[in-house]
């Protein structure tokens, strides 16, 4: 790929996403394992549930025993014991015999149903008021049921030698249930990336700098923003500070966080002005450049390259061009890094409002998203100016119209990249 042409934005991911290795994995802590991406699969080594189990508070029964029960000629039964959740009952049913049973109550032996305890009437002893079952008591079966009424079944969930969850998985919470109850405590997962948040300008003040901005000055916004989007991609992020326009200092701050990190994003002064020292500075640190410039408003001035191996993105300093650009470029690289299965990448939409632009350039347009009859819709949030960072508060998604297209017409489709 030319190092100088601007570059296409999928053809400038697919460079990205081939300087790109999966971390090394490491186990992690079950309580700590939200969000990290799994490093190998999960299969299951018994049945889940592992025993046949009532979905009902009732009673356990023979089917054949109850077959022709109902309100006005109600089966009566002798109750021989209870089976409770944690504490199956230690006798087989016999015939006319019932096993009080609770949700989630192992199904005793010799019982082949569950007669739900609203479908029956309890006969209990008179000198036994409590709720505990003794033998003797009766009770009265209302309904008919088939056999397995009732009853989970043992591996009906999933079965032995099964597998559960395949490694490249973002874990949930309900991924977190599974191995919860599988008892995997400790699952293989992947690193998570270390990506330092370099931004530069003499004009950056901190975010919490009390008062109006003094004139010509502005706060930074990039290093909040992409640090979020890192934490959100599974990322450790950390902010490596603000530099100023000066190139000694550029260049000793680049290489502090590359040295530090796994991946460095700078924002600001990668363009072509007299005060632009990110890609200088590069350059004597001798870092691999792959592309300068993308075919792609907002987000025209980002480079990529490596520098001792690892992935350097110089983003534009434009708050929305940042966060377009590592949305789209550096999200997916920290995505493959911990081993993630690749995501679908963008889905049709029908654009509601026209669009028109020049050729040469693709347009990431930001945009709300609703579901129609006719599938998903698009609707642009505003202003597209690529400092206009409130367009991306609304934002589920980036309409991307390609380069060769000028314009597009209320009710065509476009591709839509979900955020």
């Amino acid at each position: 790929m030319p190092a100088t042409d601007s570059v296409e934005i999928d053809d400038a991911r697919r460079a990205v996403l081939e300087r790109v290795e999966p971390l090394p994995a490491v186990p992690v802590q079950l309580d700590h394992a939200l969000g990290r991406v799994l490093a190998e699969d999960v299969v299951c080594a018994h049945d889940l549930p592992p025993f046949d189990g009532s979905a009902m508070d009732g009673y356990a029964v023979r089917a054949a025993d109850v077959r022709n029960a109902s309100a006005a000629a109600p089966v009566p039964l002798r109750v021989i014991g209870e089976s409770r959740a944690g504490a199956p009952a230690q006798v087989e049913l016999a015939p006319g015999a019932a096993i009080a049973i609770s949700t989630g109550a192992q199904i005793p032996q010799g019982a082949d149903a569950v007669v739900r305890l609203e479908h029956t009437r309890a006969q209990r002893d008179s000198d036994n008021d409590s709720d505990s079952h003794s033998d003797g008591e009766q009770v009265e079966v209302l309904e008919a049921v088939p056999a397995g009424a009732e009853i989970r079944r043992a591996g009906e969930d999933v079965r032995a030698g099964a597998r559960v969850i395949e490694r490249g998985a973002r874990l949930g919470p309900a991924a977190l249930g599974v191995l919860a109850s599988l008892g995997h405590t400790r699952p293989l997962c992947s690193s998570r990336p270390r990506l330092a948040v370099l931004t530069t300008g003499d004009e950056l003040l901190a975010p919490g700098t009390q008062g109006p901005p003094r004139q010509g000055m502005i706060r930074d916004s990039n290093s909040t923003s992409l640090a979020a989007l890192a934490t959100q991609a599974g990322a450790e992020a950390t902010a490596a500070g603000r530099i100023g326009d000066e190139p000694g200092a550029t260049r000793e701050r680049i290489a502090a966080a590359a040295a530090a990190a796994d991946v460095t994003v700078i924002c600001g002064g990668v363009s072509v002005g007299s005060h632009d020292h990110v890609r200088p500075s590069l350059h004597a640190l001798g870092a691999e450049q792959v592309f300068w410039g993308l075919a792609l408003r907002p987000g025209h001035p980002t480079w990529f390259g490596t520098l001792a191996g690892k992935p350097v993105f110089g983003l534009p300093g434009n708050p929305v061009s940042a966060m377009v650009t590592f949305l789209l470029l550096v999200a997916p690289a920290l995505q493959a890094m911990q081993g993630e299965r690749a995501r679908r990448a963008s889905i049709s939409a029908v654009l509601d409002d026209a669009y028109e632009k020049p050729a040469g350039r693709a347009h990431a347009v930001r945009c709300t998203l609703h579901a129609g009859a006719d599938g998903w819709h698009a609707r642009p949030t505003g202003p597209q100016g690529s400092h206009v960072l409130t367009s991306m508060l609304r934002a589920d998604a980036l309409a991307i119209v390609p380069s060769a297209v000028s314009s597009v017409a209320a009710g065509e489709r476009v591709e839509v990249v979900p955020l």
